[in-house]
């Protein structure tokens, strides 16, 4: 059995329809920000905290755990720097409770979200693996010292662990019954079709002057079932030992810029959008793009949705909320 912390979240709950079809799973989550609706029913659900190491030693000792997978963190950057002990105690304390009941329990197989936070205001066009890592706020700090805390596992211990460090995930699933459903929502993607939705008034866009071809940021945007299906091949290479230790970029090597994506919202939706042009935000590097080559290399893994298909996935969802 498979145990998927966070996988009522929207990343972890994609992973958990994918990953029903060939594994037994048990999720667990505190549903702080995920959702019961979206795990799939197939899955053993437990609501509980990383917190209470009671909860996770009763999971270890009541299912046969192969893997565990982690997408249990908070993940707002504002939200870190205005409240760095919550994400410390969340995504480090909480992280550490996790991992030393595993080894407790003789549970060596781990694979973690990370993020391209990690890495910072990077100064190459496209991220590499090897980018050297410098995080300019606690949620990406926390994320590192993670992924610091499972190499010192690793070699102390005998984990076996893939970090996986996302760019920026967007879209549903195929028939639209989950999707991007998040309080505060602060991902452009659903912002704009909320937005043109009439949910709210502008669609804010926070610098018009970045060293890029239109002044607007570049982001790379990965489908979230691309995402599911990159960690069931890392889950696979761990459970038969092809891979023991090791990080993978997983974007779509492309990036678009926050105009660009606005303009891709308008044709998939037929909208026009009220634009509310703002000043650069603290810490907003000009281009985040991944280089995904070492996953496509090594596990024959590479994005298949495009930006379009990202968008009209993610417009079904928002569509079916109404």
């Amino acid at each position: 059995m498979i145990l998927v912390v966070g996988g009522a979240g929207y990343i972890g709950s994609h992973f958990v329809k994918e990953l029903v079809k060939f594994q037994d799973v048990v999720v667990l989550d505190n549903l702080s920000t995920g959702h019961r609706w979206a795990v799939d029913n197939r899955a053993v659900f437990v609501e509980g905290d990383l917190g209470n190491t009671t909860t996770i030693q009763r999971l270890f000792h009541t299912y046969k755990i192969d893997a565990v997978l982690h997408f249990a963190a908070f993940s707002l950057v504002a939200e870190s720097v205005e409240n760095p002990l919550m994400y410390y105690e969340n995504n480090v304390v909480a992280t550490l409770n996790l991992l030393k009941t595993m080894k407790k329990n003789g549970i060596d197989k781990f694979i973690f979200s990370s993020t391209a936070a990690t890495y910072g205001i990077p100064k190459v066009p496209l991220i590499e693996e090897n980018t050297p890592t410098n995080p300019i706020n606690p949620y990406g700090r926390s994320k590192l010292m993670v992924e610091q805390i499972l190499d010192d596992f690793a070699k102390s211990y005998g984990m076996k662990y893939v970090v996986l460090r996302y760019f920026n995930a967007a879209g549903a699933y195929e028939t639209a019954e989950i999707g991007e459903s998040h309080s505060p929502e602060t991902h452009l993607i659903p912002l704009i079709l909320g937005h043109l939705l009439g949910q709210r008034d502008t669609i804010s866009v926070f610098g018009t002057d970045y060293d890029t071809h239109d002044g607007t940021c570049i982001r790379d945007y990965i489908h979230v079932t691309d995402l599911a299906k990159a960690h069931l091949l890392v889950l696979e290479g761990l459970l038969n030992g092809r891979i023991t230790k090791t990080t993978y970029n997983l974007g779509n090597s492309h990036g678009y810029s926050v105009k660009e994506i606005i303009t891709i919202c308008e044709q998939v939706t037929g909208k026009k959008a009220k634009i509310k042009y703002m000043d650069r935000r603290a810490g907003d590097p000009a281009k985040l793009v991944a280089d995904s080559r070492r996953i496509y290399e090594e596990l024959g893994w590479q994005a298949q949705i495009d930006i379009k298909g990202i968008i009209e996935s993610a417009w079904a969802w928002h569509q079916r909320q109404l």
